[in-house]
């Protein structure tokens, strides 16, 4: 295809767009933080769940805080709701995701294929704008909780007071910093990471145990008051379900432990079309992380809950947010509370990080295919500034605080588990598996359950939920437009018959018609010849081929073109075309053709009747309506020399 020649870029813009690539073609998947290479053997999923784990498990270091602020003395009861719902509802659904989807493109793919033409983007796009916020509140969420470790330690308490806000603007823009001059995923660093940090947790777990057990007042103190408090066991259970959702940032990983599947080694006898070792090891790696977490959840919100006064959970006290790390510091001294402090501060940035990592490749996933990205977005750099400035924007909107943001993160979360839950859910039932589809439907109603509770209570989540769809959406279209009149097959493949026809046509002018298959009789392809021969005053004696393109997903932005050449009625030459744009369709066929026979070919149509507005609308969103003049306009972006485009004829 032939492409237009550009001045060469500034250094800036050259180092800005530096990779860029054309994503979206051949149905690979993009960016730095794409599936490894072939070359890539992966490695072991005891490894890559660390890198996981850098998101999963870095949530101990703000979970058990916000637990007790929502569930007060309830805590670890309603934690252990959680861990159940972890255990028997988020982790049999992941790992049937692991099955449906082993290439990570996890259950947005899943509900994708279930859904075809615009309706089927729009609900993609919807998907994709809860994930953006998931992602982004995980980067602002994490790094507000590390600032709040940084400014709460005793050492630099009084240096940096009243000064969360900014650090937290520091740590985001260090990691867009990174992220400019390049980052690979490294597992080795995570690994490092999530080793430190859980060991030095179990540390002060064991610790805090053990003055639980010595100090056996505070269980009867606690009992009693929970007791007083809301009388019977029941009730307890009750209320501790009615707070669970305000929980639900316990849940978070799982949509990332998917994505990471293609970095899991696998079997060596693996094929990328059944990976069965990469599934195998990818459902240990969900299981084990599970149940860490679980085990680390139950421990620490009994400990911070019976050894912690309710007035420090509460905004402004010195357990706000860092719940553990105080533990750390009242039992085992500054000196280790401050390596903790590290650690976890090093681990939440390292977890904005992984949600980058997972923005960068989330979005060209899909958006270019859809045609839904600006030129700009297929490389990094420039992604890299626009998803910087947001979450400064939503580290500014809720002034670094890890309680308030809280509920737009579980909103993200639990839309992605719930939308994961019905995937497996109708997968179930297409394989025939009735007790998987009733058991995965009632995991589904738990999760919508959850949800919606979770939406009401905290409506901040679905609001900013609301603002990234909506802007996903309108950039996407804005976007499309922008991108209507280019080139967007990627490849045209000719059998033997149109090929035939072709070279036929080589030793004298080329001459197409576009044709609207109807009847396909001879009385249509008769008429069809005569009436363009009297609007364009061609002489009898010239002959032509006719091009019919049938319209599938008009919804789709760019694929590959096959021809196929038949003669009809046992006179007429026929080219057959499927795409999802007929001018791009009939352009690309063109400039193919052009560039195989080294002539200039024409093509003939008729105006299309009715207003040139409605037509257009058509053709955006049908790849229909006013074909002459958008296959001249197609050709004309797609070829700058005009002595050597093919020529377009409307009459």
């Amino acid at each position: 295809m032939a492409t237009t020649e550009h001045p060469p870029p500034s250094r800036l813009r050259a180092w800005m767009l530096e990779g860029l690539s054309d994503m979206g073609k051949g149905g690979g998947h993009q960016g730095p933080h794409a599936v490894p290479e072939p070359a890539d053997k992966g490695r072991p999923w005891y490894r890559v769940m660390c890198l996981t784990g850098v998101d999963y498990f870095s949530t101990l270091g703000y979970q058990p805080g916000i637990a007790a602020l929502a569930a007060g003395l309830l805590s670890p009861i309603a934690t252990i709701v959680l861990v159940v719902v972890t255990l028997a509802g988020a982790l049999p659904v992941y790992r049937r995701v692991a099955e449906e989807s082993p290439h990570g493109e996890g259950s947005i793919s899943m509900l994708e294929r279930l859904l075809s033409f615009w309706k089927g983007k729009l609900f993609v796009l919807t998907l994709l704008g809860f994930a953006a916020t998931d992602f982004l509140i995980t980067i602002t969420l994490s790094a507000a909780d590390a600032s709040t470790h940084l400014v709460e330690n005793p050492h630099l308490t009084d240096a940096l007071h009243d000064k969360q806000v900014l650090i937290t603007l520091v740590l985001v823009a260090l990691l867009g910093a990174v992220f400019l001059k390049g980052f690979l995923e490294a597992i080795g660093v995570a690994v490092a990471l999530v080793g430190v940090y859980l060991a030095l947790n179990a540390v002060v777990v064991t610790v805090g145990l053990w003055h639980v057990a010595t100090e056996s007042h505070v269980v009867t103190d606690w009992s009693n008051a929970l007791t007083a408090e809301h009388g019977n066991v029941f009730v307890m259970i009750g209320v501790a379900l009615i707070v669970f959702p305000k929980l639900a940032l316990g849940l978070s990983g799982f949509e990332t432990g998917v994505a990471v599947m293609p970095h899991v080694k696998g079997d060596p006898g693996d094929t990328e079309e059944r990976p069965a070792g990469r599934i195998r090891d990818t459902k240990k790696l969900l299981t084990v992380a599970a149940v860490i977490m679980s085990c680390f959840l139950i421990a620490t919100s009994f400990i911070t809950t019976l050894l912690i006064p309710e007035k420090e959970f509460e905004p402004g006290g010195a357990a706000n947010g860092r719940a553990l790390a105080f533990l750390a510091h009242d039992y085992l001294g500054n000196i280790f509370g401050t390596v903790y402090d590290v650690s976890t501060i090093a681990i939440l940035w390292f977890a904005g990080a992984s949600a980058m990592a997972g923005l960068l490749n989330l979005m060209p996933r899909y958006l270019p295919r859809y045609g839904m990205a600006p030129h700009w977005a297929r490389a990094v750099r420039p992604m890299v500034i626009v998803f910087t400035l947001v979450a400064f924007l939503v580290t500014w909107i809720f002034d670094a605080d890890v309680d308030a943001q809280g509920g737009a993160y579980a909103t993200g979360v639990l839309v992605l588990i719930s939308s994961a839950a019905i995937a497996v859910t109708i997968a179930a039932h297409k394989a025939g598996q009735r007790k998987g589809t009733i058991g995965f439907a009632v995991i589904s109603a738990v999760f919508l359950y959850t949800t919606v509770v979770n939406v009401i209570e905290r409506p901040d989540g679905v609001k900013i939920g609301a603002c990234f769809i909506a802007g996903i959406i309108l950039v996407s279209l804005l976007s499309r437009l922008a991108r209507a009149f280019e080139l967007r097959v990627t490849s045209v493949t000719l059998d033997p018959m149109a090929e035939r026809f072709v070279r036929d046509m080589a030793s004298r002018k080329i001459r197409f018609i576009a044709n609207e298959p109807d009847q396909r009789d001879q009385a249509e392809y008769r008429d069809k010849i005569e009436q363009i021969r009297q609007d364009n005053d061609v002489p009898e004696q010239e002959d032509f081929v006719f091009v019919e393109v049938t319209v599938l997903d008009p919804s789709e932005f760019e694929a590959g073109l096959t021809v196929r050449g038949e003669v009809l009625h046992n006179r007429y030459r026929v080219l057959t075309l499927e795409s999802s744009s007929i001018p791009n369709a009939l352009a690309a066929l063109l400039l193919h053709v052009r560039d195989a026979t080294s002539r200039t070919p024409h093509i003939y149509f008729e105006w299309t009747e009715g207003n040139p507005f409605a037509n257009f609308l058509r053709f955006f969103l049908f790849g229909q309506g006013e074909v002459a003049p958008v296959t001249r306009e197609v050709l004309r972006e797609a070829e700058p020399d005009r002595t050597r485009r093919p020529r377009v004829h409307a009459g």
